[in-house]
């Protein structure tokens, strides 16, 4: 088992419970802005007590978190969900999601038309 304790970076905790999978990878997302602690920015020394909230935007969802428990070495994924409770808002199902504007391969640059009718598609 993981030792406990008082603090830890964001970086190495969101790997730790395994919402990266590498280190490397979390500290990114930090850099990149797509880690926040308690609705502020993140950087991957930001240090995180138990009672944080975590905010980790990436894929196709964002995943919220609320550090119960602090572990700094990557522990079984088991163990991992019960450092955390998780308050992530339920992804839709695909028939729910939006429509994606996608042409054909080799479809060419899109005309006019054609770069009307996706804005409209997106909401422009």
């Amino acid at each position: 088992m993981a030792a406990e304790v008082t603090r830890a970076r964001v970086d190495a905790w969101t790997w730790a419970v395994r919402l990266f999978p590498t280190r490397s990878a979390a500290g990114a997302a930090c850099r990149a802005g797509h880690v926040r602690v308690n609705g502020v920015r993140a950087k991957p020394a930001t240090m995180v007590v138990p009672g944080d909230e975590v905010h980790v935007r990436g894929g196709e969802r964002e995943r919220v978190v609320l550090v119960q428990r602090l572990i700094v070495k990557r522990v079984g994924a088991d163990v991992a969900v019960g450092c955390y409770l998780d308050r992530s808002p339920v992804v839709p199902p695909k028939e729910h999601r939006a429509l994606v504007a996608q042409r054909d391969r080799g479809a060419g640059r899109p005309t006019k038309r054609d770069r009307r009718l996706i804005e409209r598609l997106r909401g422009h």
